[in-house]
């Protein structure tokens, strides 16, 4: 839902921090974090500090929005900081953007994972099968925008990466988030099949958005 509402806000020039109210309101079945879903219903728009993983989870339109990768950076830290605005918060927004960024514009996997170590200090050497065998629940960004970027980095097609990030469980719907947008800015396409059933779950106004963002950036 957050991140149909980010890429709402982009498209028609609206505030992140009314623009996440807004839908978080309209949807509150949504599985929000604690900490989101107390801001959600409060009163006040200021951020809470948080470094989450929901800050990275819904940034990816910023990547494919914007053409220039300061800009992305910069966009990625106003999606964060509106309630994720612990440094390790918007670090992880911004690497999951800065990574669909690189992606769509023809970088290789090894620019990518050069990029995010030299940038942000994520280590990306570990294999999906040893982080597998350790790996638990967590929603850091810390704690789950490595794996994300990692189980991109050794797919070998979108599905692919969706099953290697959901295959290292923990926080997985989370995962499959940050590493789909990734590989669908890399491999350009997604399978018709799980198109479809993302069409049959999305509601008239959230395909309208998801369409026209679809349309604006080319995705």
């Amino acid at each position: 839902m957050l991140t149909v509402a980010v890429a709402d806000c982009i498209l028609h020039g609206k505030e992140y921090s009314p623009g996440l109210k807004e839908y978080g309101r309209s949807y509150p079945q949504a599985g929000y974090g604690g900490m989101f879903r107390q801001w959600l219903w409060s009163d006040s728009l200021a951020p809470y500090n948080s470094f989450g993983n929901g800050s990275a989870m819904r940034v990816s339109p910023v990547g494919f929005a914007f053409s220039d990768l300061d800009v992305v950076l910069r966009e990625a830290e106003k999606t964060a900081t509106v309630t994720h605005n612990h440094p390790e918060g918007v670090k992880g927004a911004q690497a999951i953007a800065a990574c669909i960024f690189l992606a769509r514009s023809g970088e290789g996997k090894e620019t990518v994972r050069d990029y995010v170590t030299d940038t942000f200090g994520y280590d990306l050497h570990e294999s999906i099968e040893s982080i597998r065998a350790w790996y638990r629940f967590d929603e850091t960004c810390q704690g789950s925008v490595p794996q994300a970027i990692t189980a991109f980095l050794e797919s070998s097609d979108y599905e692919d990466a969706i099953r290697k990030a959901v295959s290292l469980g923990g926080d997985s719907d989370t995962l499959a988030c940050m590493a789909g947008g990734i590989a669908q800015a890399f491999y350009r396409e997604i399978p018709a099949y799980i198109l479809a059933k993302v069409r049959e779950t999305l509601d008239e106004d959230l395909l309208r958005i998801v369409d026209e963002f679809g349309e604006r950036y080319r995705v």
